[in-house]
């Protein structure tokens, strides 16, 4: 925290919900979307937020919770969640969001990684929570308390709701502190804490208002988790904008566009998964939405079509943890035709795109992402050789594989440790599944590399066949035969009914290598 001097990037300032209550304390902030059940439809406005993260970080700061101190946060997106998000910031305090589906052991090494002070849970999260502070405690030697925003179960966590509320001096930020903490894993699989700065935040929803466009008027609908960057980072971005944020809780397809049309939601961020469910529940969305921002994985040439078709102004975007959303994002006239294409880089986002030997690539060939620009992290907190590696002479490496082209828009082709290499020569997944797409009757695909004892890895393809269509291994192999070099070419070919993804709609490469492995195939070339 800056000390109110001045020091530091930029002049101080108090939180963002703060701020937003005084300029305009009778906005809605934040409308529950009623699901017939456990909600009604509840609306908050920005003086009634503030209130209520006020006596909320007064009860964090009673549990001992101030300024530079790590706020672990296990639980599914709720209103809850939102008012720790703000209370933090409120407090000066770390926010560090937990995945509330990882394993235990996984939780456990996080809180070891992130030295939480404190774990703020739900009922349905808090044996997680216990198990992950016992483990914490065995490991460090160092306790770590946990506390509930629902009514305890289990002896020894706090009721957050009962604690009295503690005098606390509000935190003055700078652009270069410390705001937040967000897990991502490397190939190795050991979890990284990526540290992100208000000035990370705060420069990503400047570029994000500038691509995307903002009103106060615009209601944003939020039923990403917000352990994740994407749901996270609405939350952030609607304070500072002074627009509303829409928050379901749990995700239904049909619910979600249902929200769209009653709430007359202006935005919504999603996975294509996401999307492509909405769709097939209830054909469009709602005309009131100026964007649908879709990223966490590629959107399909069968979900941009039917997007294009039906009027819904998808806005396909390229971004990660590390650069605190947004990388480059796609208008939606520019998706539609250049489909495939991320678009450009946000406002004061470089993308370099470099080889092997680390030197810049030319238009059109296909290198490793090189990012830099003030939404880009300081690095990953306690690891200093992880953080030395991911920076170069360009800026951060993101490890994805992908090419601009002389118009300057980013196509993202896959992850560089998911590149195969078979018989010397080295073949980007990404570019197979493009060619895939483009059958008729495959309506998304996923390649990985095989073990082939003659070449060392062979190309393996899962391919999602489009309703109703009849496909065969031959078929798709005829299709690739003209439009990929030999080597490219799927040797194996299997059949799914969807690739199976994870909850931020990444597909699970090593899934796919399981039921690929099963299917008999040659391995001639």
């Amino acid at each position: 925290m800056t000390d109110g001097s001045g020091a530091g990037t930029a002049a101080p300032t108090r939180d963002w919900l703060a701020h937003r209550a005084r300029v305009s304390p009778e906005a809605t902030a934040l409308v529950e979307a009623d699901d017939g059940e456990q909600t009604d439809g509840r609306r908050w406005t920005y003086a009634e937020l503030d209130a209520a993260v006020e006596g909320t970080a007064g009860r964090l700061a009673a549990l001992g919770v101030g300024a530079g101190d790590h706020l672990g946060v296990l639980m599914e997106t709720r209103v809850a969640f939102v008012r720790l998000v703000h209370a933090a910031m409120r407090l000066g305090a770390v926010l560090v969001p937990l995945n509330a589906r990882l394993a235990r052991p996984e939780l456990a090494r996080q809180a070891e990684v992130a030295d939480l002070h404190l774990v703020v849970c739900e009922r349905a999260t808090e044996a997680d929570a216990v198990a992950t502070a016992d483990a914490t405690a065995s490991a460090t030697g160092t306790a770590v308390p946990v506390a509930s925003v629902d009514s305890p179960e289990t002896e020894g966590v706090a009721a957050l709701a009962e604690r009295t509320p503690a005098d606390f001096d509000p935190a003055s930020w700078s652009w270069a502190d410390a705001q937040a903490m967000l897990f991502t894993s490397g190939t190795t699989g050991d979890p990284k804490a990526v540290e992100l700065a208000t000035g990370n935040f705060l420069s990503s929803a400047v570029a994000s208002a500038f691509r995307l466009g903002v009103t106060p008027d615009d209601r944003w609908l939020l039923c990403l988790s917000m352990y994740h960057m994407g749901g996270l980072s609405v939350v952030l971005r609607s304070a500072l904008y002074g627009s509303t944020v829409v928050l379901r809780e749990g995700f239904d397809a049909a619910d979600a566009a249902d929200a769209i049309a009653e709430y007359e939601a202006t935005g919504v961020s999603l996975v294509p998964t996401m999307l492509r469910r909405m769709l097939d529940a209830r054909g469009s969305l709602a005309d009131s939405l100026r964007f649908v921002l879709l990223g966490g994985a590629p959107a399909s040439e069968e979900l941009l079509a039917r997007c294009e078709d039906r009027g819904v102004p998808v806005h396909p975007t390229y971004g990660m943890t590390e650069t605190a959303s947004q990388i480059a994002t796609a208008r939606s006239r520019e998706a539609f035709a250049h489909r495939g294409t991320v678009g450009r880089p946000l406002l004061w986002t470089d993308l370099t795109v470099v080889g092997d030997g680390g030197d810049p690539l030319p238009a059109g060939e296909a290198g490793e992402l090189v990012v830099s620009g003030p939404t880009v992290t300081r690095g990953y907190y306690g690891d200093s050789a992880a953080t030395s590696d991911a920076f170069g002479e360009y800026g951060f490496h993101t490890g994805d594989v992908g090419y601009r082209d002389e118009a300057g828009r980013v196509w993202v082709l896959n992850r560089r440790e998911d590149r195969i290499v078979t018989g010397g020569e080295n073949v980007h997944p990404g570019e197979v599944v493009e060619v895939l797409r483009d059958h008729p009757d495959v309506r998304d695909a996923a390649v990985v590399g095989l073990d082939d004892d003659e070449w060392g890895e062979r190309v393996a393809a899962l391919v999602v066949p489009a309703g109703g269509a009849d496909l065969s291994a031959d078929d798709v192999t005829a299709h690739c035969r003209d439009r990929l070099a030999g080597y490219k070419r799927p040797r194996t070919v299997g059949f799914a009914d969807a690739l199976p993804r994870t909850a931020s709609g990444t597909v699970e490469r090593e899934a796919v290598r399981e039921r690929l492995r099963g299917v008999d195939c040659g391995n001639g070339r």
